[in-house]
């Protein structure tokens, strides 16, 4: 669920090609330029393009030189172009806004092409997500996909990269909405270079980007996303069921205490802003956190930094009280949560699942993936459950990538 899986992989992206284009397409997140953050006509539809800018290109070598780490990931056909999209979307609350995210096109390749949709796993600051950094691993598989002619496309989410305000972690409803108005915001991007977006959607997504895959899924199911409609879902290491898993695993030490806290903090000063969690922080955090934990989840502090002004335990962070109400939520707190998982209860895929988990993940229980894949298949889905074996929430990640790539590989 984290965004330390963009900081393992040895080889970066940001490799030659880079100068390809000016440096002035790079424009630092808090200094964007005025044509990509500018939010003047609020009332432009869901999914309208705001600005497009260049941000890297790679020949068909240099995305398997950088995928060395993704072991057994198919050899790329193509060279791609990446780009990063600003376009409208809305907030928790329906209000207009605009996201940023990135579209990857195969190089050379024209006509009616499938979208690969990547939904990333927590990223915690704003400079860190695919369509800003270099050395994104996020920005690499979605590149991936398009190495194999597939169209790659990977939102931010609200309050990353480019978007204002902060983001509303584990927000299933603005995941959804930021995920599928850049699939609109695509299509017109893409006609521009002589490209149309099949209509049948694969999704995927690792860690929080798993279980939005599901919520994204859903919405492409349930004709949500103008012409678009679900082809295939392969999710990763998603905490899927909050309620009954995840949360518990928290505090029961399937999840280690330090990626608890660190966890635990961040959804719930996202939920409190939601939800409304309580009013005050001394309410849910002990001191001297009550003080600063809120500021760090500003989008601009580093995991590092988070990690550090943070304890070691959720024992530690939370008031007594608060963490009972964590660890047995009651009320609106356990209405939300029960909304939230109704990704897995409320509709019935008409297409494949796949579900992919590791034995060693102390970060997502895995029986999240067996949670979901049970409820599913109650009403009558077809789902696969893959275990990735004894590996942790990162070597999930890079045992299944290269699988779904080679999936993926055969709608291109």
């Amino acid at each position: 669920m984290t965004t330390r899986l963009t900081k393992i992989v040895a080889a970066s992206i940001a490799t030659a090609a880079l100068l390809t284009f000016p440096a002035s397409a790079y424009a630092a997140v808090q200094q964007p330029r005025l044509s990509e953050s500018a939010v003047s006509n609020v009332h432009a539809p869901r999914g309208a393009l705001v600005s497009a800018v260049p941000v890297v290109q790679l020949t068909a070598a240099q995305l398997d030189a950088a995928a060395a780490d993704f072991e057994g990931a198919p050899q790329s056909r193509y060279g791609v172009t990446a780009y990063r999209l600003v376009y409208r979307t809305v907030d928790p609350d329906g209000r207009p806004t605009t996201a940023s995210g990135l579209v990857v096109l195969p190089d050379g390749r024209r006509g009616a092409l499938t979208v690969a949709e990547y939904l990333h796993g927590t990223t915690t600051t704003k400079a860190d997500v695919a369509s800003v950094s270099d050395d994104s691993t996020d920005r690499l598989v979605t590149a991936l996909f398009a190495g194999q002619g597939l169209v790659g496309v990977a939102p931010d989410y609200l309050g990353l990269g480019l978007g204002p305000g902060r983001h509303p972690y584990i927000d299933t409803r603005s995941e959804t909405t930021a995920s599928t108005d850049l699939l609109l915001a695509a299509r017109s991007f893409a006609a521009k270079h002589g490209v149309a977006l099949k209509r049948d959607v694969l999704v995927t997504g690792f860690s929080q980007g798993g279980r939005a895959s599901l919520a994204v899924g859903r919405a492409l199911a349930r004709h949500q996303a103008g012409p678009f409609r679900l082809g295939e879902i392969r999710a990763v290491a998603g905490p899927y069921d909050l309620l009954g898993e995840e949360l518990p695993g928290t505090f029961d030490g399937r999840v280690l205490p330090t990626t608890a806290a660190f966890y635990l903090a961040y959804f719930v000063t996202a939920w409190n802003r939601i939800v409304g969690l309580y009013d005050d922080p001394t309410e849910a955090f002990q001191a001297p956190y009550a003080q600063t934990v809120e500021a760090l989840f500003d989008g601009e502090h580093t995991e590092e930094q988070i990690i550090a002004g943070l304890p070691d335990s959720p024992e530690k962070l939370f008031t007594p009280e608060f963490a009972a109400k964590l660890e047995h939520p009651t009320g609106r707190f356990r209405q939300a949560l029960r909304a939230a998982d109704q990704i897995c209860h409320d509709w019935t895929p008409r297409v494949p699942v796949h579900l992919y988990n590791g034995t060693a993940d102390t970060d997502v229980v895995p029986a999240n993936a067996d949670s979901c894949a049970t409820s599913l298949r109650a009403r009558g889905a077809d789902v696969t459950v893959h275990s990735m074996g004894p590996v942790n929430h990162f070597g999930t990640a890079f045992a299944a990538y290269p699988e779904i790539i080679r999936a993926y590989a055969h709608w291109a």
